[in-house]
């Protein structure tokens, strides 16, 4: 019996927050801030994968002037912050991360 109940609280948990957000589009109104805040989502969420991949090998946190991922996520940032031309955001941090590889 414990299973049976440990199965269907593992349904609910994984089904209702797919399930509620669809059922209730359109139906219910969000504050402005929450809307405004929810933009913001996608870039923090990209941030946080992009950190952990530049800043951290294997666990231990590698902020050093040989670290060649960091120099490249920093080239990039700074492209995007002068432009947000995304071919060239790319471009320079490829191009940066290759440089930094085979010069380091």
């Amino acid at each position: 019996m414990n299973e049976w109940i440990l199965v269907i609280g593992m349904m609910l948990v994984t089904f209702l927050p797919r399930y509620l957000p669809i059922a209730l589009a359109g139906r219910v109104e969000l504050p402005a801030w929450l809307h405004d805040a929810l933009g913001f989502v996608p870039i923090a969420v990209l941030t946080a994968l992009v950190v952990q991949v530049a800043a951290f090998d294997s666990g231990q946190l590698v902020l050093n002037w040989q670290n060649a991922q960091l120099w490249a996520v920093l080239a990039a940032g700074l492209m995007a912050m002068a432009g947000r031309n995304l071919l060239s955001i790319i471009a320079v941090g490829v191009l940066v991360y290759g440089l930094a590889r085979w010069l380091l």
